[in-house]
């Protein structure tokens, strides 16, 4: 068992991503993830009119935790996005102890990596990152209550849906793609582990941190030297949005990278498994920043 398991491990760092197919970022595609986006948000206001025993900080935390195993288990990037609208969209419909956060955190990246996996993180795995608080019992039910909360409607739209879209349209350098990706794909886990994300529609967070990365690499566009002002108005452009409200947006998201920049400079990045808690969030990592973060040039 043990060897066939090995085998399969090795085949996985074999595969190969196929090329994109250009077919997918036409305008009409485009045009039904933002008719789409609506569907999938959460109740901005699900704190106050759902939750009783869960907190903003708890969800900080939690969400934390989730982000540190999606890396150190290499997930694709879609992963934590994904299982953070999962998480939200629960949240904002069923009432939950805050002893069962972390419980549902696993079951929701267990249900992302699914989505977008080739081979998806098992319960076993995820259980040994709760340190064993969690069993293989409790995340399978757990999950099948998420799938019926959810009622089994998983192909919800993030922000990384939007990203290679606007790559498209403000017909970046080609050189420039790989880093720009990077660095966009980066605020937007930055955001996932914000609650004051939560009511933006996921092409803004899109936009805001397409316009940030841009901004922040200092890329001219091909053919012109596009302004920050005529970027903004672009991106509002491209989904709908006034450029005001894109602006305000991105300029949430350089902030929290500056808070999130301190943070990383104060604290190792280890991947916690003391998010279960009593509630008190004594003796918790309250670090909320991706390892990426470092590399962003802001």
């Amino acid at each position: 068992m043990e060897t066939h398991h090995q085998l399969i491990c090795c085949e996985v760092d074999t595969i190969r991503r196929a090329y994109q197919d250009m077919n997918l970022l036409n305008d009409r595609v485009l045009q039904a993830l933002l008719q789409a986006e609506d569907n999938y948000l959460p109740a901005a206001n699900y704190f106050k009119c759902v939750q009783r025993d869960v907190a903003p900080y708890m969800r900080r935390i939690v969400s934390t935790w989730m982000l540190e195993v999606c890396e150190e288990q290499k997930c694709e990037e879609d992963v934590f996005p994904l299982a953070m609208n999962y998480l939200d969209r629960f949240l904002s419909v069923e009432l939950t102890k805050k002893s069962h956060l972390q419980l549902l955190g696993a079951a929701c990246m267990f249900l992302a990596s699914k989505m977008k996996e080739t081979i998806p993180l098992t319960a076993e795995k995820l259980c040994i990152y709760t340190d064993n608080s969690v069993t293989p019992t409790q995340l399978l039910q757990m999950e099948l209550m998420v799938l019926s909360k959810l009622k089994w409607d998983l192909a919800a739209v993030t922000p990384l849906d939007f990203i290679d879209h606007f790559l498209s349209q403000l017909q970046i350098r080609k050189e420039h793609r790989t880093i720009l990706r990077k660095h966009a794909q980066t605020f937007v886990a930055l955001c996932a582990t914000d609650v004051k994300f939560i009511a933006n529609p996921p092409s803004m967070v899109a936009a805001g941190s397409m316009a940030a990365a841009v901004e922040g690499l200092q890329l001219r566009m091909v053919g012109n030297t596009m302004t920050s002002q005529k970027l903004t108005e672009r991106l509002a452009q491209i989904i709908r949005s006034d450029p005001d409200c894109l602006r305000a947006c991105q300029e949430q998201i350089e902030s929290l990278l500056e808070t999130s920049l301190r943070q990383a400079q104060q604290q190792p990045h280890t991947v916690t498994t003391e998010t279960k808690g009593n509630g008190d969030g004594d003796g918790l990592d309250l670090s909320a920043t991706p390892t990426d973060v470092r590399d962003v040039n802001i």
